[in-house]
Protein backbone atom coordinates (compact mmCIF):
# COMPACT_ATOMS: atom_id res chain seq x y z
CA UNK A 1 0.00 0.00 0.00
CA UNK A 2 0.86 3.18 -1.13
CA UNK A 3 1.68 5.40 2.46
CA UNK A 4 2.19 9.18 2.75
CA UNK A 5 5.82 10.22 3.39
CA UNK A 6 6.31 11.93 6.74
CA UNK A 7 7.81 15.61 6.96
CA UNK A 8 8.24 15.59 10.88
CA UNK A 9 11.94 16.25 11.77
CA UNK A 10 11.63 15.46 14.91
CA UNK A 11 10.31 11.93 14.32
CA UNK A 12 12.74 11.50 11.84
CA UNK A 13 15.88 11.95 13.69
CA UNK A 14 14.63 9.12 16.38
CA UNK A 15 16.73 5.67 15.73
CA UNK A 16 15.04 3.09 14.52
CA UNK A 17 14.22 -0.58 16.30
CA UNK A 18 15.47 -3.44 14.63
CA UNK A 19 13.20 -4.83 12.29
CA UNK A 20 11.54 -8.67 12.65
CA UNK A 21 9.77 -10.87 10.03
CA UNK A 22 6.61 -9.59 11.57
CA UNK A 23 7.66 -6.50 9.63
CA UNK A 24 7.46 -7.57 6.38
CA UNK A 25 4.22 -5.53 5.12
CA UNK A 26 6.30 -2.21 6.03
CA UNK A 27 8.59 -3.27 3.72
CA UNK A 28 6.11 -4.14 1.48
CA UNK A 29 4.63 -0.58 1.42
CA UNK A 30 8.10 1.17 1.22
CA UNK A 31 8.62 -0.75 -1.99
CA UNK A 32 4.67 0.26 -3.19
CA UNK A 33 5.73 3.90 -1.72
CA UNK A 34 9.09 3.95 -4.06
CA UNK A 35 7.20 2.58 -6.75
CA UNK A 36 4.75 5.43 -6.45
CA UNK A 37 7.78 7.94 -6.19
CA UNK A 38 9.86 6.90 -8.65
CA UNK A 39 10.23 10.25 -10.51
CA UNK A 40 11.55 12.16 -7.46
CA UNK A 41 12.88 9.02 -5.53
CA UNK A 42 15.57 6.55 -5.20
CA UNK A 43 15.07 4.96 -1.49
CA UNK A 44 13.06 5.12 1.24
CA UNK A 45 13.29 4.22 4.79
CA UNK A 46 10.78 2.95 7.20
CA UNK A 47 10.66 5.96 9.40
CA UNK A 48 9.83 8.18 6.05
CA UNK A 49 6.43 6.54 5.85
CA UNK A 50 6.18 6.48 9.70
CA UNK A 51 7.21 3.38 10.73
CA UNK A 52 10.44 3.51 13.08
CA UNK A 53 11.76 0.17 12.05
CA UNK A 54 15.37 -0.64 10.29
CA UNK A 55 14.16 -1.58 7.03
CA UNK A 56 15.22 0.01 3.42
CA UNK A 57 14.14 0.56 0.06
CA UNK A 58 16.14 1.17 -2.68
CA UNK A 59 16.42 1.11 -6.42
CA UNK A 60 19.56 -0.81 -7.06
CA UNK A 61 19.37 -0.84 -11.32
CA UNK A 62 16.00 -1.99 -12.63
CA UNK A 63 15.41 -3.17 -9.62
CA UNK A 64 13.68 -1.99 -5.98
CA UNK A 65 15.17 -3.95 -3.11
CA UNK A 66 13.92 -4.12 0.40
CA UNK A 67 16.74 -4.41 3.53
CA UNK A 68 16.10 -5.27 6.78
CA UNK A 69 18.59 -4.40 9.34
CA UNK A 70 21.51 -2.94 7.01
CA UNK A 71 24.65 -2.45 8.23
CA UNK A 72 27.76 -1.47 6.63
CA UNK A 73 30.39 -3.24 7.20
CA UNK A 74 33.21 -2.23 5.21
CA UNK A 75 34.08 0.80 2.83
CA UNK A 76 36.14 2.74 1.00
CA UNK A 77 38.70 4.38 2.60
CA UNK A 78 37.83 7.38 -0.28
CA UNK A 79 34.81 9.39 0.44
CA UNK A 80 33.42 12.59 -1.61
CA UNK A 81 30.96 15.30 -1.06
CA UNK A 82 28.19 15.13 -2.46
CA UNK A 83 24.79 17.15 -3.15
CA UNK A 84 21.51 14.98 -1.73
CA UNK A 85 18.00 15.56 -1.65
CA UNK A 86 14.94 13.69 0.24
CA UNK A 87 11.85 13.70 0.11
CA UNK A 88 11.16 14.49 3.65
CA UNK A 89 12.92 17.37 3.49
CA UNK A 90 12.97 20.43 1.11
CA UNK A 91 16.12 21.27 -0.97
CA UNK A 92 19.38 19.66 -1.08
CA UNK A 93 21.92 19.33 1.21
CA UNK A 94 25.91 18.42 0.97
CA UNK A 95 26.53 14.49 2.51
CA UNK A 96 29.77 13.12 2.79
CA UNK A 97 29.49 9.36 1.18
CA UNK A 98 32.13 6.31 0.99
CA UNK A 99 32.83 5.55 -2.68
CA UNK A 100 31.72 1.95 -1.99
CA UNK A 101 30.53 0.18 0.75
CA UNK A 102 29.37 -3.81 1.51
CA UNK A 103 26.22 -4.21 3.41
CA UNK A 104 25.28 -6.56 5.61
CA UNK A 105 21.43 -7.10 5.52
CA UNK A 106 18.12 -9.39 5.90
CA UNK A 107 16.48 -9.71 2.57
CA UNK A 108 12.36 -9.67 2.08
CA UNK A 109 12.45 -13.72 2.79
CA UNK A 110 14.70 -12.51 5.86
CA UNK A 111 17.64 -14.58 4.53
CA UNK A 112 21.12 -13.16 5.44
CA UNK A 113 22.76 -11.34 2.27
CA UNK A 114 25.84 -9.48 2.03
CA UNK A 115 26.66 -7.10 -1.01
CA UNK A 116 28.94 -4.64 -2.11
CA UNK A 117 27.85 -1.50 -4.06
CA UNK A 118 29.22 0.87 -5.78
CA UNK A 119 28.94 5.03 -6.73
CA UNK A 120 25.21 6.41 -6.42
CA UNK A 121 23.51 2.59 -5.22
CA UNK A 122 26.35 3.33 -2.43
CA UNK A 123 25.02 6.30 -1.75
CA UNK A 124 21.16 6.18 -1.91
CA UNK A 125 21.73 2.96 0.79
CA UNK A 126 24.26 5.09 2.85
CA UNK A 127 21.59 7.75 3.25
CA UNK A 128 18.77 5.52 3.69
CA UNK A 129 20.79 3.78 6.85
CA UNK A 130 21.68 7.05 7.97
CA UNK A 131 17.56 7.60 8.63
CA UNK A 132 17.43 4.41 9.94
CA UNK A 133 20.04 6.35 12.33
CA UNK A 134 18.10 9.45 13.09
CA UNK A 135 20.38 10.96 10.75
CA UNK A 136 19.24 13.40 8.68
CA UNK A 137 21.43 15.21 5.61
Amino acid sequence: MVKNIVKDTEFLQRPSEPATRKDKKVAEDLLDTLKANSVACVGLAANMIGVSKCIIAVQVGKYNVAMFNPKIVRHSAESAEVMEGCLSLLGQRPAKRYEWIEVEYQDIKFKPQKQRFTGFTAEIIQHEIDHCQGILI
